[in-house]
């Protein structure tokens, strides 16, 4: 049996999320995670208001602190093993700080740096993403090709799992999308309520501020492989900087790393942290492979004793 573990990424979050981290790991969520953030994480997380959690500069590093937390217990208390490790959009850094790539001061100031850098970037021009349902890539390609000949910008932005694609474009090309779906044979049109058009050219105003905090972090090589977003592969030394920048303007090719993991022996995945989105992209994309979710504490038993028990011949 070969694990992986499976980070959220912005979307997952809500009001009232992590007070059980909060009462165990006050060492690694109080005061040292407000001294680099400059704000309450524990009242941005158990008290809200959910608009100001929902602000880019705020679920990022949140996400982060709460899922990183939860994966050292499991790896601690429970004594769960990787074997690898992805994550979804800012999930992937996520993963990184659990193989050792940075570590959690250093990936919870790297995190909040991209965080402001997407939301600024989200200011500078009304844009916005859809999910597409009944759709696949391809014909999410085909209209956002279409688009584009019109002058619009509309770009595929994450490939989540089969029939789960979202795109990303100005309120133009979103709107022009909608009303011309079926010529693509796209069955409806969904508006996701995000701040911008990650994962696209949008976002390319980011890149200079992620590159210069990145520049600043300390990189080391991976203790397990790290599936990246953009290349669907595990990320190379001395390659993930460059990698991270790209991932900003780039497609998430999630539902692809999940079928490399699967091909490089991978047979079990674990998602850990709030909500349970990557375990269902997992479910969806690797029908026949173990798939389990740590959300809380409370899930850490019984998702380690699934893995034990898988393992036992």
């Amino acid at each position: 049996m070969s694990v992986a573990i499976l980070f959220p990424g912005q979307g997952s979050q809500s009001v009232g999320m992590g007070a059980d981290l909060f009462e165990a790991r006050d060492d690694l969520l109080g005061d040292r995670a407000d001294e680099i953030l400059g704000f309450s994480l524990r009242k941005l997380c158990l008290d809200g208001p959910e608009e100001d959690l929902t602000r880019t500069e705020h679920a990022q590093p949140a996400l982060f602190a709460l899922s990183y937390a939860l994966w050292e217990m499991a790896r601690r208390e429970g004594a769960l093993v990787a074997h690898g490790a992805a994550g979804h959009s800012l999930g992937e850094y996520t993963a990184l700080a659990a193989a050792g790539v940075f570590d959690f001061d250093s990936g919870l100031a790297l995190v909040a740096s991209r965080g402001r850098a997407m939301g600024r970037a989200a200011e500078l021009e009304a844009s916005g993403m859809a999910a597409l349902l009944g759709a696949d890539r391809d014909m999410a390609e085909e209209a956002s090709s279409a688009r584009r000949e019109l002058g619009g910008r509309l770009q595929v932005a994450n490939v989540n799992a089969p029939g789960q694609v979202v795109v990303a474009g100005g309120r133009d090309d979103l709107s022009w999308l909608e009303a011309n779906a079926s010529e693509f044979g796209i069955r409806r049109v969904v508006p996701l309520n995000v701040a911008g058009a990650f994962h696209s050219s949008f976002m390319a105003p980011a890149q200079s501020d992620l590159t210069a905090a990145l520049n600043e972090t300390t990189l080391a090589d991976p203790l397990f492989p790290v599936w990246s977003n953009t290349t669907a592969r595990p990320h190379r030394p001395g390659q993930i900087g460059p990698i991270l920048t790209r991932q900003l303007v780039e497609p998430v090719l999630f539902s692809d790393s999940l079928l490399d993991m699967a091909a490089a022996g991978i047979d079990t995945f674990v998602h850990v942290g709030p909500g349970d989105v990557t375990a269902g992209l997992a479910q969806r994309t690797m029908g026949e492979a173990t798939v389990l979710a740590i959300s809380g504490i409370d899930d850490i038993g019984s998702a380690v004793e699934a893995v034990v028990s898988i393992d036992q011949p």
